[in-house]
C-alpha cells in the first residue's frame, strides 16, 4: 500500500485522512507544535485509527519541505480567520457576550459583604 492511499487530496490546501473529515493539518499540529505522540494524538481524534495517525506523520516526514509550507499557510489562514471573527463577530456571539456580562454584573451585586 502506498502511503498516499491513506489520504484524499481535495485541493493543494486541503488534504484529508481518507474516509474522514479530518485534515492532516490537525494531526500535524498536534505532532509538531504540541509534541504529542501518536498515542496521545489519537485520544483527540476518536474517528481515526493509530495507523492513520502514523501514516500522516510518515507522510509529513517524507514530504517535510512541502508540508511545512502547507502547515505555515494553514496557520496563517487560521490567524486571518480569527482576526476576521474578532472584527466582525456573529450576532449570536454578541448576544451571548451581553448575557454573560449582565449575569456577571447581577452576581457581583448580589455578593454579601456582611
Amino acid at each position: 500500500m502506498l502511503i498516499e492511499e491513506y489520504f484524499e487530496f481535495l485541493a493543494d490546501d486541503d488534504i484529508r485522512v481518507k474516509g474522514t473529515r479530518v485534515g492532516i493539518e490537525s494531526i500535524l499540529y498536534e505532532y509538531i507544535y504540541r509534541q504529542r505522540s501518536p498515542e496521545e494524538i489519537i485520544k483527540h481524534f476518536y474517528t481515526l485509527t493509530l495507523d492513520q495517525i502514523y501514516a500522516t506523520i510518515l507522510y509529513y516526514l517524507n514530504n517535510k519541505a512541502v508540508l511545512d509550507k502547507y502547515i505555515e499557510n494553514w496557520l496563517e489562514w487560521s490567524h486571518q480567520q480569527r482576526k476576521a471573527q474578532e472584527l466582525n463577530p456573529h450576532p449570536a456571539s454578541i448576544r451571548l457576550q451581553k448575557i454573560k456580562e449582565e449575569r456577571n454584573k447581577k452576581n457581583g451585586a448580589q455578593v454579601s459583604h456582611g
